[in-house]
């Protein structure tokens, strides 16, 4: 079912989704597409519901329901303010040791899904997200700000850091996944 494609992708993506990209992902028309999130919208933007579609600049997102501000205000505040989780450390340790780095290369050593854990880290500001031209698209890096509570200066400092930054396995892993996505 189309919506059900198009609301995977919505909720897979950590960012507003461009509808040319469904448009050519799912190969549909520009009428077939409008009916399709026209139906997502009408389902899910209600006052029962705690998640919306929003469209602006032809990009579709799913957001929280606007309504749920305070409860979603007090909740991100304990999610960011608590300690991290493993899944959190890891990524973070990765970011610190190979970055810049871009989310599909973190998932390629993780092996599995990262959009909540960096969104979770860039919301502590433990991590940076910038875009890079040369690989044209976002990459992290840790941020000023874990490095001063790290009591570092400069991220060299970290225990291994040459190593584990020049580490050959790793770097032919990447390089891996950067040959096979020219390929394609």
């Amino acid at each position: 079912m189309l919506t059900t494609s198009i609301e995977s992708m919505l909720f897979a993506s950590a960012k507003p989704t461009p509808l040319s990209l469904i448009k050519k992902t799912l190969d549909v028309s520009d009428e077939v597409l409008q009916e399709a999130v026209a139906d997502i919208r009408t389902r899910f933007n209600t006052e029962e519901s705690g998640i919306h579609l929003v469209e602006h600049d032809r990009k579709l997102q799913f957001v929280s329901n606007p309504n749920q501000s305070e409860v979603l205000s007090n909740f991100l505040k304990q999610e960011v303010s608590g300690e991290l989780t493993r899944p959190q450390l890891e990524t973070l340790t990765i970011i610190a040791y190979r970055g810049p780095i871009t989310k599909p290369e973190i998932e390629q050593i993780r092996g599995i899904n990262c959009s909540i854990i960096i969104r979770n880290l860039l919301m502590r500001a433990l991590v940076e997200e910038r875009e890079d031209q040369a690989k044209l698209q976002p990459v992290y890096t840790i941020s000023t700000r874990l490095l001063r509570h790290l009591g570092l200066t400069d991220i060299s400092q970290l225990p291994d850091y040459q190593t584990l930054h020049d580490n050959e396995k790793i770097t032919a892993m990447i390089q891996e996944l950067a040959a096979k996505n020219a390929e394609e």
